[in-house]
């Protein structure tokens, strides 16, 4: 069964919030994403988050339209600078668990999971994306199995407005 880990979405800044709650333009791609899952028919067993303001809204709206069996709860392990081998360890593939973090600890827990190291960047995370690992039976790595991002392509911020020459 697989586990899915989000990126928390796009959160303000900490001169306007200083626990950096999710912003206008994260709340709706948080709601564009979860509401695209739930179209997808993902089922969710639980969701967990690293008790951030940014990373609870998160999965409170994933929460809302998933509405995993086993509810939303903070767990530790998911902060930016947490040590991924704890949470590897631990991770139970049978139970549908949604995961909502921060980076870098996104992308260093997908290359352990995926490559048993910790040290280059297998998967590249957008705030509020979905990122689906899974395994084959009686195999131990895991691998990606699908991604849905909020934007494909270049978003406008980081498309060049300097002309080809």
């Amino acid at each position: 069964m697989p586990i899915y880990l989000v990126q928390h979405g796009k959160s303000l800044p900490a001169e306007a919030d200083p626990e950096k709650g999710l912003s206008e333009k994260g709340i709706s791609d948080v709601k564009l994403m979860a509401s695209v899952a739930k179209n997808y028919q993902l089922t969710v067993g639980k969701i967990l988050h690293s008790g951030k303001k940014r990373a609870a809204q998160t999965a409170a709206l994933f929460a809302e339209e998933l509405a995993p069996k086993d509810g939303v709860s903070e767990t530790a392990g998911l902060g930016p600078l947490d040590d991924v081998e704890f949470l590897a360890q631990k991770l139970d593939p049978a139970s549908d668990t949604m995961l909502v973090g921060h980076l870098p600890f996104m992308e260093r827990l997908v290359c352990r999971l995926t490559t048993g190291g910790d040290g280059h960047t297998i998967f590249k995370f957008q705030n509020g994306g979905i990122l689906c690992l899974d395994q084959e039976a009686g195999v131990k790595e895991w691998f990606i199995k699908w991604a849905l991002m909020p934007h494909i392509g270049n978003s406008p911020e980081s498309i060049s407005r300097t002309p080809l020459s």
